[in-house]
């Protein structure tokens, strides 16, 4: 087929228009114990939820309009996740409680944002002393990082970080009561080849690109890349481990006090990035 500047032009516009494929934005839910209607028999809602201490699911994720960034206009409500002395899942020694996309959406394939806002406040603040792990793959290619991480100098940090292949590649300090608003860019190396190529051209690698690149933003401001994509990540995932939410890593010599962590605007879209706050309608 021979191509012509207007069929190129279209064929790229085509591939590059903006769709959710995964909406976790909490709208439908009437409460958090909405959660307990997933199960592996039962695999219902956005969400899979297992990942969690022994306790009420109501002692780790609340559901209110004020835990969701106020500039969001998108969101109905945001989530508060809560580490306290229960929990603990499995029978591990870390503190956990994570979120899992229940869905057969590819998000896994092509060039896509993973978006979420993310704030704390002054009361149940997270460690300075003790890592955490929050919103991350299993294979842990791109997450951000919060705390003091074992082999840093000094035993506390007060950075919010983002890392590719455990390096940290851009952080800023984290100050309670402020929005930061994050999209992981994880582009596939043919996602923008014209959508009438076979799709094994089109879509061979998936994530295979082995590029992530962050956007980044405070409060209702838009998102901007911050960081171009970085090459060399080694980017895998089976569409089922991404894990909104926080793991804290045991240091001894710290105490164990209770964590709030604040989430909205929680989706995952392909094609162009949508940079206002919350997402489309």
């Amino acid at each position: 087929m021979k191509f012509t500047p207007t069929l190129l032009t279209t064929a790229l516009a085509v591939t590059t228009e903006a769709a959710i494929l995964w909406d976790g934005r909490f709208n439908d839910f009437s409460s958090s114990s909405d959660l307990n209607k997933w199960s592996w028999s039962n695999q219902v809602g956005p969400y899979q939820y297992y990942i969690h201490g022994s306790g009420a699911v109501t002692k780790y994720i609340n559901l209110s309009p004020d835990f969701k960034n106020p500039n969001d206009t998108v969101s109905r409500q945001g989530a508060k996740f809560t580490l306290d002395s229960t929990a603990y899942w499995n029978g591990q020694n870390m503190r956990r409680i994570e979120l899992i996309p229940q869905t057969k959406a590819a998000i896994n394939r092509g060039k896509l944002f993973y978006h979420f806002s993310i704030s704390r406040k002054d009361t149940n603040a997270p460690s300075v002393n003790k890592e955490h792990q929050i919103c991350f793959f299993e294979s842990h290619f791109t997450e951000l990082k919060y705390g003091w991480i074992s082999g840093e100098q000094g035993t506390a940090n007060a950075n919010l970080q983002w890392m590719t292949n455990q390096k940290s590649q851009w952080k800023v300090e984290w100050k309670a009561g402020v929005w930061h608003n994050f999209a992981y860019e994880i582009a596939c190396l043919f996602s923008l080849l014209p959508p009438f190529l076979p799709l094994a051209n089109r879509e061979q690698k998936d994530f295979g690109a082995n590029r992530v690149g962050l956007w980044h933003s405070e409060g209702g401001d838009p998102l901007k890349q911050v960081v171009a994509p970085v090459s060399g990540v080694s980017t895998s995932s089976n569409g089922a481990d991404w894990h909104l939410g926080v793991l804290e890593l045991p240091r001894s010599g710290y105490a164990t006090t209770n964590e709030d962590y604040y989430f909205s605007g929680v989706f995952i879209e392909d094609g162009a990035i949508t940079t206002k706050i919350g997402g489309p309608a």
